[in-house]
């Protein structure tokens, strides 16, 4: 990093600036698929259809209103003309309309008093090609003088790559500047605190990179650019922050700046990158899920925390070389804050003498107060992504609600694939036998034939309830369940069907997710630490922090506490945001942990005793994780306001977490029970290693 620090910036920003501009190019190729899961019941029956009928799914939905005493009578004649004009090179089935459909179907694209009506349309193409192409016939289909709003599936994708980016672009104006002013406190100088931010800035435009990569082999979702993002740049200037402190600190007590970055790269970066390798462990979890949507949004995460990483450990230590002691350039004193790094070790040493002197009664407190946080988390209910995830207000999800308050029958309902188990079509008997038990199942308004396959005929189910809500869930499982005559074999798939599934994948992997974080985790920190109680005791800490914090979160999410004031509607939790928030939250936690852990160790293998060590844990670390956490708690903060439901989940989950991990957990409840369980701690069959001390702070 000396002898090569003018070429390594240079190398870090060319990559930076190429990876974000051929990165932009991810904005057309984000989408909602990839939830549907390879060999599921769902996924055949929906792969027969597509081969021998098309595809079905309506990728926009056309609600045309009137107003002032007309009836949709009154304008046929101008809607038919725009329906008529359109490019039918686009379309992957005819337009199935009020005015194009046969008389059984056309009831259902007609409102009760007859003043708005609705146009489904099938697109050509893949995901990518389909959006644009919706992009091109959106103003095609508005007819002046007549309400016109865009549902269906390329509508709703379009609408959440929308407030994506305007999310991203409001995170970043928040966080950014807020955050630079927060350092500029706690460096007194703006030098210092702009490297952090700096390279955060550099760990956004990377991760375009990174996810544009990743579309090339799989489907990225809608969120991926946004929970990126939002972990990238809280990493990225987390580790600026720890780096820049550690070589201010290497600087005051050597006066060197060669030797102060190398001790800086010795230690800091060593910690960094060991910090970036246990987010990575945690994110790894996501790739269980079968789902190519989430193990998306996996990759995507752990490219982030990568990029933050790498570039911490690469171009943080060149830029400080280069600048040495104008690391302090350009003071902006508050009062006190020469004193500060002074200040926050007689604090934290005092704290953390108060915490070993009561050990036993202040862990029995926290864990007690962190079960009750996590109660509600045995009511906890999930939903998978649709229209009422976008704000309130925003023209897709209002056209959504108007379809589904006045158009009951116009729905996705479920396909029973139906064949006879000889082969061939089944019997006209047998299918109205089927028909007329279908239309008894609770949760289904009525059912009828509309399609026939070479060896197959598909009975189309209307659902009583909304599309993709719990409710229609349960009816596709019933469905499943029905009792048939053993003269035919069923398959139970449409896009109801296809939630159901991927909602019960997502369910039976979070086992498998926990299990191969802290299986992860676990190794990791043994080989770090070469202590076995350590690492076991950290990520039980980690788990009853992650509960506490989905236990808020239901709270809030689910039984509406406090939802008005940040603009959620009370329901269950996007399934997709809470594995994000389990990964991350279950990352971050350990990732303090380490932080700390690192210190007592250090002062362990240095010949301290248990209560030297957690002092020294304590007091050496305390200004750093609570800035840091600061630092995550501004970004997600920032996250947090987006109308998205999913990504305010995901901000404030991290935020909730970070207040609970940087306080209770780490500065109180782990010295405590590290003081609890004394010579325990240290307990190894192999020899700890050497870890070279740090030298004293200068006082």
């Amino acid at each position: 990093m000396v002898a090569r620090r003018y070429s390594i910036v240079a190398a870090g920003v060319v990559f930076t600036l190429l990876s974000g501009l051929w990165g932009i190019g991810v904005f057309d190729r984000l989408n909602l698929a990839g939830y549907t899961v390879p060999g599921s019941q769902s996924s055949v029956a929906d792969e027969l259809i597509d081969e021998h009928l098309g595809r079905r799914t309506p990728d926009v939905v056309v609600h045309y209103a009137v107003a002032d005493g007309r009836k949709i009578a009154d304008v046929s004649e101008e809607i038919l003309h725009r329906l008529n004009a359109l490019d039918q090179s686009l379309l992957a089935q005819p337009i199935d309309s009020y005015w194009t459909s046969d008389p059984i179907r056309r009831s259902a694209f007609i409102s009760e008093d007859r003043t708005e009506a609705l146009a489904v349309l099938t697109l050509t193409g893949d995901d990518s090609q389909r959006l644009k192409n919706f992009e091109q016939i959106r103003d095609a289909l508005s007819v002046p003088g007549i309400e016109t709003k865009f549902s269906g599936y390329s509508a709703v994708t379009e609408a959440y790559n929308s407030e994506s980016e305007r999310d991203l672009i409001l995170t970043e104006s928040i966080a950014l500047p807020v955050t630079l002013l927060f350092l500029v406190f706690i460096f007194g100088g703006l030098v210092a605190a702009s490297i952090p931010v700096v390279i955060g800035v550099l760990a956004i435009v990377s991760s375009l990179g990174a996810l544009r990569f990743i579309s090339e082999f799989t489907e990225v979702s809608s969120f991926a650019v946004n929970t990126a993002s939002l972990i990238g740049l809280g990493m990225a200037i987390d580790y600026g922050l720890f780096t820049v402190s550690r070589f201010r600190e290497e600087m005051a007590a050597t006066g060197s700046t060669d030797d102060a970055v190398r001790r800086t790269v010795q230690t800091a970066c060593r910690t960094v990158l060991f910090s970036g390798l246990v987010l990575v462990a945690a994110f790894l979890g996501m790739l269980v899920f079968p789902l190519s949507a989430m193990r998306s949004l996996g990759f995507g995460a752990m490219s982030a925390v990568g990029l933050a990483a790498v570039l911490s450990v690469t171009v943080v230590p060149a830029v400080l070389a280069i600048l040495g002691e104008r690391i302090n350039a350009l003071p902006l004193r508050f009062r006190g804050a020469d004193r500060g790094e002074e200040r926050a070790i007689r604090f934290w040493a005092r704290f953390g003498a108060g915490v070993i002197r009561r050990p036993g009664l202040l862990s029995t407190g926290i864990i007690a107060v962190l079960l009750l946080f996590a109660a509600p988390v045995f009511g906890i209910g999930f939903s998978n992504i649709d229209s009422s995830g976008l704000p309130e207000g925003n023209p897709t999800r209002v056209a959504q609600e108007a379809i589904v308050q006045n158009f009951p029958n116009a729905t996705n309902g479920v396909d029973l694939i139906v064949r006879d188990a000889g082969g061939g079509q089944p019997d006209a008997a047998t299918l109205q036998e089927l028909m007329t038990t279908t239309g008894r199942t609770e949760g289904v308004r009525f059912a009828l034939v509309t399609d026939r396959g070479p060896d197959f005929a598909v009975v189309h189910a209307i659902l009583a309830d909304p599309d993709f809500t719990t409710p229609a869930l349960e009816t596709v499982r019933r469905l499943r369940a029905l009792e048939t005559p053993p003269s035919i074999t069923l398959l139970v798939g449409g896009e109801n069907a296809i939630s159901a599934d991927s909602y019960d994948a997502i369910i039976a992997g979070f086992p498998k997710m926990a299990a191969a974080m802290a299986a992860a985790i676990l190794v990791m920190m043994f080989l770090a630490f070469r202590s076995v109680l350590l690492p076991i005791k950290a990520v039980l800490m980690s788990g009853l922090s992650l509960a506490a914090s989905l236990g808020i979160l239901t709270w809030i999410f689910q039984d509406g506490y406090g939802a008005a004031w940040l603009g959620v509607t009370p329901g269950p939790l996007p399934v997709a945001g809470v594995v994000i928030v389990v990964a991350t939250v279950f990352g971050l936690s350990t990732d303090y942990e380490v932080f700390l852990i690192s210190r007592m160790v250090e002062a362990r293998a240095a010949g301290s005793d248990t209560r030297g060590a957690v002092l020294e844990g304590v007091a050496g670390t305390g200004r750093v994780v609570t800035a840091a956490a600061a630092m995550l708690i501004i970004v997600s903060g920032a996250a947090a306001l987006s109308g998205l439901m999913l990504v305010k989940l995901v901000g404030l989950g991290i935020l909730i977490s970070v207040l609970i991990d940087a306080t209770l957990v780490r500065m109180v409840l782990v010295p405590a029970l590290v003081a609890l369980m004394g010579e325990a701690n240290w307990w190894s069959p192999w020899r700890l290693p050497a870890v070279e001390p740090a030298p004293e702070p200068v006082r």
